[in-house]
């Protein structure tokens, strides 16, 4: 099945991004499916930046920056406003990165979710502090390069799995996306528009810089991510009912994925194994969740 992608721009293209920013790319798929009646939430990131410096903006909706810690709070208190002022069609939309999600406003957003608030929480995962200096987070996979987990001590615990956190607090939607898939991407923004409550969407957002990969590889290790089951694009309703969205056409082995992307340059073929293991692994078990 298709999905058509609406024609409406809400983002302006003198924005700040750096060239093939996945960040920069999903939130203008994000904005054509929720339309103009959405407000955006901000908190430290990249988007910081790339939005452009107070009073200009590269979006055609209104705009809100807010502390790191706060993204999902902070939306929460728009959207009480919003209905105590009788607004019940404005979408509130939290955009934040890997830092501002899995770590720092990770308590902000738990409470949140946890309460059911209405809002759509993103966050675009370029798997580092990469607005600060591309320090590990969290949400960095095991073994790679970043400035904090240098080649000689690369990061030896696995990548947080905040989608099945997130389904675990039985919020009513959960996803994740990515910018190879576009139509997917768009038709879940869209079906969270539609669901009163808690939705969160996990989008895998590459950065050529933090990633050392040339900007026009973007679309291309995307696309290799999901075809690996390196980031299978998947949906969680009500924390039970779990759907594979886009089944890989291909066996495509993480080589393949990982020889793009000069922070896993220094990996090992015994490193590349355990990898291949881990995603396997993980995989049997998303599509023991999808089909039981």
């Amino acid at each position: 099945m298709s999905y058509a992608i609406p024609d409406r721009e809400l983002m302006f293209s003198g924005h700040l991004a750096c060239p093939g920013c996945g960040g920069a790319l999903a939130m203008r798929l994000a904005l054509k499916a929720l339309g103009e009646k959405t407000i955006v939430v901000i908190p430290a990131c990249c988007w910081s930046v790339i939005a452009g410096p107070f009073p200009y903006s590269s979006l055609k909706v209104p705009l809100m920056h807010t502390a790191f810690e706060t993204g999902g709070s902070v939306a929460a208190g728009i959207k009480a406003g919003l209905e105590m002022q009788g607004d019940t069609e404005t979408t509130v939309l939290t955009w934040a990165g890997d830092g501002g999600t899995f770590d720092i406003g990770f308590q902000a957003l738990s409470g949140a979710v946890e309460r059911n608030e209405d809002f759509i929480y993103a966050c675009y995962d370029n798997e580092a502090y990469m607005n600060t200096g591309i320090q590990r987070s969290s949400a960095t996979p095991w073994g790679a390069w970043t400035t904090t987990t240098p080649v000689q001590h690369p990061k030896e615990t696995p990548k947080k799995d905040i989608v099945a956190i997130m389904a675990a607090h039985r919020i009513p939607y959960t996803a994740t996306a990515t910018v190879a898939y576009p139509e997917d991407l768009v038709r879940k923004f869209q079906k969270a528009k539609g669901i009163r409550g808690a939705k969160f969407i996990h989008i895998f957002s590459p950065c050529p810089p933090g990633w050392k990969m040339e900007p026009a590889y973007s679309i291309r290790v995307s696309r290799l991510a999901v075809e690996s089951k390196v980031f299978p694009l998947y949906e969680v309703e009500n924390g039970e009912r779990w759907n594979i969205t886009v089944w890989p056409k291909r066996e495509v082995p993480v080589r393949e994925y990982l020889r793009l992307q000069g922070r896993f340059a220094h990996l090992t073929q015994e490193d590349i194994e355990f990898i291949q293991e881990n995603v396997d692994r993980e995989w049997e078990r998303l599509v023991a969740r999808a089909t039981s």
